[in-house]
């Protein structure tokens, strides 16, 4: 049921991290605090297409 999705930087805009979600369960886009390695900080990542 879960799908793989990737998590794409909203400064730099590079897709940095990849993760399951199950979209049944979890219908709305997936937004996480994570480090992105080319800014030196954390930054917020949203569910990319």
């Amino acid at each position: 049921m879960a799908d793989v999705i990737h998590l794409q930087c909203t400064v730099c805009e590079r897709i940095n991290y990849t993760t399951f979600r199950n979209k049944k369960q979890h219908p709305d886009k997936v937004v996480k605090k994570k480090y992105c390695r080319w800014d030196n900080r954390h930054t917020e990542h949203k569910e990319a297409k």
